[in-house]
């Protein structure tokens, strides 16, 4: 009886043992399996989060040209519109040919990127398609720079000198301190962001580099005719439709859901507190904004409330993913308070910009940019805030002068300014032949 109970014991034990080890390989074969298919899902996901929030970011494109149309006077509307329409599209193939190159090329001095020109990055429809999708995604930012020239310049602007100012800046001024500040996120290592520059989706890199070509196109073209009277005053000039001008506010802020979230290329749970800080700083602008306008001018100005939710916005952009939502809150209410007191000061040294775009976007996107220094949830150094401040500073000079510089040579050539007779007569009918409200009478 123990002879033959034995070997079956043995053999018992040996399947046993055989069973679990395959089982084993079962469960890591499992494993690994699951693994492959989880990263999958996740790469699919990114891919359609980037996308979708680039189709936001897209979409602000109409808020800005609702907003611009609606603080100026009917008579650019038709004008208004042309440009927004065609920085886009004009700045979608100076992007796609140089700009995208200078970004995020591979460069070996931190300075500007050598290749990817021509999106010659992509390999075909076998290769890697991230790409793709990082370039769509960084097109709307670039478009996005372009467009916010257009506000400070609105009214005065010939058409031909607007479509060459938006090539440049698309292919050649946003690009470059773009590759400083964020060329490690595809293949380059700017300078800037070698020594730390915080600035995650963009309140110097698009907004502030925006801001200050903004500022030199204002004071090369001069003010509009009649905002300023002989002695210096300064007169008011309102805009034409201030319901369409709050309407393009709410796109704006929906599209900053793609803007400052879309930032991370990622769907996963970081995106959550981007969602709320980005909003909590739109809504402490438009308080902060409103406050002062009412201390000043003695009524809630919905203008400048309408600015403040858009400089809460930009002023978040930058520190929107390393601050608490607290922190956010006093972001975007301080800066509500800048954009008035920049609007103001700005209209009393004769610089006219119609729609305030170099206080939103210039002032409160270098505001946003030390911000996201001041109130880093790691904490703060010396170390950081230098870094901070020397990026601002690196923005203005950088967009500031090459603007300039452009500006006047396109001033002495094509020529940037409408004469007198056409400005008054509205750049709508004298550039486009057009009118944009045709059954009603527009009188100077």
């Amino acid at each position: 009886m123990y002879k033959k109970f034995i070997p079956t014991t043995l053999i018992l034990v040996l399947l046993a043992a055989g069973t679990a080890f395959a089982a084993e390989e079962v469960v890591e074969i499992t494993m690994e399996s699951n693994a492959a298919a989880v990263a999958t899902v996740q790469t699919n996901l990114n891919y359609v989060w980037t996308l979708i929030a680039a189709a936001l970011v897209f979409f602000m494109q109409a808020g800005f040209a609702m907003v611009e149309s609606g603080f100026t006077r009917a008579k650019s509307a038709c004008n208004i519109m042309m440009k927004n329409l065609l920085d886009f599209s004009i700045g979608s193939l100076a992007f796609w040919a140089i700009g995208f190159g200078l970004m995020f090329g591979v460069t070996n001095t931190g300075w500007f990127g050598t290749t990817d020109f021509f999106l010659s990055g992509w390999t075909g429809p076998d290769g890697d398609q991230w790409i793709l999708a990082f370039w769509m995604f960084q097109c709307v930012f670039a478009a996005t720079a372009a467009t916010i020239v257009s506000g400070a310049m609105a009214e005065r602007t010939k058409f031909t000198g607007y479509l060459a100012y938006s090539v440049v800046v698309c292919a050649f001024i946003y690009p470059i301190f773009g590759s400083w500040a964020w060329g490690s996120l595809l293949n380059g290592n700017g300078w800037l962001e070698a020594k730390g520059f915080i600035d995650f989706a963009g309140s110097t890199v698009v907004h502030s580099i925006g801001g200050w070509c903004a500022l030199a196109g204002a004071i090369v073209l001069g003010p509009r005719k009649g905002k300023y009277g002989p002695k210096g005053e300064v007169k008011a000039i309102p805009g034409h439709n201030i319901p369409m001008a709050a309407i393009g506010v709410f796109i704006l802020w929906l599209g900053w859901f793609g803007f400052n979230p879309g930032s991370t290329t990622t769907g996963d749970t970081s995106i959550a507190m981007i969602f709320v800080n980005t909003n909590l700083a739109a809504a402490a602008g438009v308080i902060g904004a409103m406050l002062l306008s009412w201390i000043m001018f003695k009524k809630p100005d919905v203008g400048m409330s309408l600015n403040g939710a858009l400089a809460g916005l930009v002023g978040i952009t930058a520190g929107c993913a390393n601050v608490s939502p607290t922190s956010s809150i006093i972001i975007g209410f301080i800066a509500g308070i800048i954009v008035v007191t920049s609007v103001v000061t700005i209209d009393r040294m004769h610089i006219d910009d119609p729609v305030g775009a170099v206080s939103v976007h210039g002032v409160c996107g270098a505001w946003g940019t030390l911000a996201a220094g001041l109130f880093n949830i790691g904490g703060t150094t010396v170390a950081i805030m230098t870094t901070q401040v020397i990026g601002i500073a690196a923005a203005f000079v950088w967009a500031f002068g090459t603007a300039f510089i452009l500006f006047k040579i396109i001033s002495m050539t094509i020529g940037l300014r409408v004469s007198e007779e056409d400005e008054l007569t509205g750049v709508d009918i004298t550039e486009h032949g057009a009118h944009a409200y045709n059954d009603f009478l527009t009188t100077n």
